[in-house]
């Protein structure tokens, strides 16, 4: 299964970014799942668009070859007839493979094959100079391949990359399993993580209610539950001890509502559902959605008529297994949103390091997403709970996405990620700063 035209997208952006003058290169994309708001500026935007094609599956030697805008959606059709899929497919079907890599990407199977980028095997990269190379972990760009994860496009674009797959069975057979304690939950998920076992996740819906939620794969089921319309997944963890789904329902059961934030548009109301359609109920249309809101501040004026101050607390942190729950019970008092996805993390090679998100490869991370709106009376600073999350992550030595909002001062901002390293690859291959540096684009929002 091969596309035979990249190589004339790839020199058609090549000749667009080496005709462009100045600063602030911006690409021009269909999708995106950052949730933090761009200064506005009269940047040239580089047209990525077209590069959305599965182009090999090899099922022999277990990889693909895929453009950088290409969908986990689309990505994930390709691989599974074949009897395959990627080592980690990130939870919403809008998600790219480049920006799964250039930022961070996790999901269930993390805790056996590390964060998305770890199974990458090469990447085809466009500089701000317009030249383009090949990063692999061993050949002389290995820099750039190392420090390309977390650096959210400031050293160049993912025109094309290599992942590794694994191989699939038709279904996943689930438990979940109900915990009252944190340090319980945590100790059990750590043993879970040596097991022989495909997936694992956890959901906190109240400081004394925990499930962990542990899926293998199979041949046969004895039914499959369908939680793309009437049902909703994250309800049935309450509800039931076991469940199976196809490995696509699988793949894909935290999209058709955004995990529990669908909830937010009343979309967890059959009335709704029902006049929204099926082919609605997903990641695209609520990102439609919240980007239309976010423009013209329509809930922000609502709150405010009704008296109300909120914040945007849309986060994914990574702390290490045995400071877990010290974070979970500083949340629950001091933050408070419900519920909580915990999805654990263990590097699948514990001799590799990458420079810009460097987790301990040695130790268990967990995971914990959260995303939801704080509202009261009274008027908080601005970014009140997210810098004082923060905060607390960076007491805890752990580490934190910078898909949404941030706040740290640029001294707090380059000790957790890893300024020394940053600063040799921006030199070595973006030496104009043509590009924004990480902390412009993703704190200053540039």
């Amino acid at each position: 299964m091969r596309a035979n035209n990249y190589e004339e997208k790839k020199k058609r952006l090549v000749n667009e970014l080496r005709a462009h003058q100045g600063r602030g290169i911006q690409i021009a994309k269909t999708t995106s799942n950052l949730f933090r708001d761009r200064t506005k500026n009269n940047s040239q935007k580089l047209d990525v668009r077209s590069l959305n094609q599965v182009l090999t599956v090899d099922t022999d030697e277990l990889w693909a070859e895929v453009e950088g805008m290409t969908t986990y959606e689309d990505f994930v059709n390709a691989t599974l007839p074949h009897g395959v899929m990627p080592t980690v497919v990130p939870e919403l079907k809008s998600i790219t493979i480049g920006g799964a890599v250039a930022g961070i990407g996790i999901e269930s199977s993390s805790f056996k094959y590390g964060l998305v980028h770890e199974g990458i095997l090469e990447m085809e990269v466009l500089l701000a100079d317009g030249n383009v190379i090949v990063c692999t972990p061993t050949n002389q760009h290995k820099d750039l391949f190392f420090a390309f994860p977390n650096s959210y496009g400031t050293f160049g674009y993912a025109l094309k990359l290599k992942a590794r797959l694994i191989p699939i069975k038709d279904y996943v057979e689930l438990k979940h399993v109900r915990y009252e304690r944190a340090d319980a939950f945590f100790d059990d998920l750590r043993r879970a993580c040596a097991e022989d076992i495909d997936f694992l996740d956890g959901t906190v819906f109240e400081p004394d209610e925990m499930y962990l939620t542990i899926g293998r794969f199979t041949d046969e089921a004895p039914y499959t539950s369908d939680y793309t319309y009437e049902n909703i997944y994250y309800q049935s963890i309450r509800r039931r001890d076991s469940d199976y789904l196809t490995t696509l329902d699988y793949i894909w059961r935290w999209d058709t509502d955004w995990f529990w934030c669908s909830k937010n548009l009343l979309a967890q109301h059959s009335w709704v559902r029902a006049l929204a359609g099926k082919s609605r109920l997903n990641s695209v249309t609520y990102t439609k959605i919240m980007r239309w809101n976010n423009r013209w501040k329509l809930s922000h004026r609502i709150n405010r008529l009704l008296g109300f101050h909120s914040e945007s607390v849309i986060q994914d942190v990574d702390i290490a297994i045995d400071k877990a729950p010290a974070f979970l019970d500083f949340f629950h008092k001091e933050v408070g949103i419900k519920p909580i996805w915990v999805c654990p993390i263990h590097a699948q090679n514990t001799s590799v390091d990458f420079d810009l998100y460097p987790l301990d490869g040695t130790k268990i991370y967990i995971n914990f997403g959260f995303w939801d709106v704080k509202k009261g009376r009274e008027k908080l600073p601005e970014g009140y709970y997210n810098r004082k999350i923060e905060q607390k992550v960076a007491a805890l030595g752990g580490m934190k996405s910078l898909y949404s909002d941030s706040y740290c001062s640029p001294e707090e901002f380059w000790q957790i990620y890893n300024k020394s390293a940053y600063d040799r690859v921006k030199a070595k291959y973006d030496p104009h700063t043509r590009l924004k540096d990480i902390y412009e684009k993703c704190v200053l929002r540039q």
